[in-house]
């Protein structure tokens, strides 16, 4: 120990506290080192609030409800007279998830179509919105969602997607991402994603936003707006000639700079007449894909930026035995935003 206190009372002491005491000049006498001391770790019993002190952060751990698989109900119809993409046929037919071998440049029949569908995606994803309050279950937003997408004669995207069972995805709490909408209600203080993909005159279009249902803390809000911060630069950056290696970096950036780690296990991807293509764009630096370095963002490429934020210290996951859902091993909370870059 430094300073010239109580040796057994130090040892008493947290790592933070101990920490403190180890600040505190040696030319304090043993009356001054304890008054000092004492006042210093009063202060900390008494602030609830989130402080530094010496460079240790600590933060007051949330309440909220780890979320676990629920009941999933059955498949719902789809009317013949809606245009499928190919999996819906056949979802084991690995051809039918085929994509350009590189990176396709859209023409402007493409893009159009691209506009389309990601601005109708828009549209059922706000509706869904409106409808998100405490006690309804995230299988009736699935069938909410399902009936909205018939009703504007698209198709679901994410419906038998290599044998999805549900229409959306919906991730609440420590839930990263492709959460199957169950019998779960949702419970005041949830933020839930809801990640909404429809195939729309051929095209698919594909978003997602989190939201907060009933009231939550301040801690759930500010890892809301600042996943909504990564993307929102990260599309700020994007223009012919940029290699797409930047948009993880303009991410993680941002996500640590505000204490939090990026998922990084889920990328954004190319997106048109198939789901999921090149290019690959990762969230942050560490997890680069091979070509992602020397890859460069060229007019009429069309991809998505959606990047998965946690509030825990790790950010690992596992995937649960529905072979989807996937959750944080720390239970931490995440939130996860998502748009189509068409230019």
């Amino acid at each position: 120990m430094t300073g010239t206190g109580n040796p057994q009372e130090t040892k008493m002491l947290c790592s933070l506290c101990r920490k403190i005491s180890q600040q505190l000049p040696r030319s304090l006498s043993n009356h001054s080192y304890s008054y000092i001391q004492g006042k210093i770790l009063k202060q900390l019993q008494m602030n609830l609030q989130v402080r530094t002190l010496f460079g240790f952060t600590r933060k007051p751990k949330p309440k909220y409800s780890v979320v676990k698989p629920g009941s999933v109900s059955g498949l719902l119809h789809v009317p013949k007279h809606i245009v499928k993409p190919p999996y819906a046929q056949d979802p084991d037919d690995e051809k039918a998830y085929d994509s350009p071998k590189v990176i396709e440049i859209k023409n402007e029949v493409q893009i159009a179509g691209m506009r389309e569908s990601c601005k109708l995606a828009r549209k059922v994803l706000d509706l869904t919105a409106e409808i998100v309050k405490v006690g309804i279950t995230t299988d009736e937003i699935d069938r909410f969602v399902h009936k909205t997408v018939i009703d504007h004669n698209a198709y679901p995207s994410t419906l038998l997607y290599r044998n999805f069972p549900k229409s959306v995805c919906t991730s609440i709490n420590n839930v990263a991402c492709h959460g199957i909408p169950d019998d779960r209600p949702l419970e005041n203080s949830d933020i839930i994603n809801i990640d909404i993909t429809i195939f729309y005159n051929g095209f698919h279009g594909d978003l997602s936003e989190t939201y907060v249902v009933g009231d939550t803390d301040s801690a759930a809000m500010d890892l809301i707006i600042t996943t909504k911060k990564c993307r929102d630069e990260a599309i700020n950056i994007c223009k012919p000639g940029i290699p797409f290696s930047e948009i993880g970096q303009v991410i993680e950036d941002i996500a640590h700079g505000a204490g939090y780690q990026v998922v990084p296990y889920f990328c954004g991807h190319g997106i048109g007449e198939y789901f999921h293509g090149l290019p690959q764009v990762n969230h942050c630096s560490k997890y680069m894909s091979d070509d992602e370095g020397t890859a460069v963002m060229s007019p009429g490429m069309t991809f998505t930026i959606e990047p998965i934020l946690t509030e825990g210290g790790e950010p690992y996951i596992s995937i649960c035995e529905d072979g989807w859902t996937a959750v944080m091993n720390d239970d931490s909370r995440t939130a996860h935003t998502k748009d189509v870059l068409v230019r």
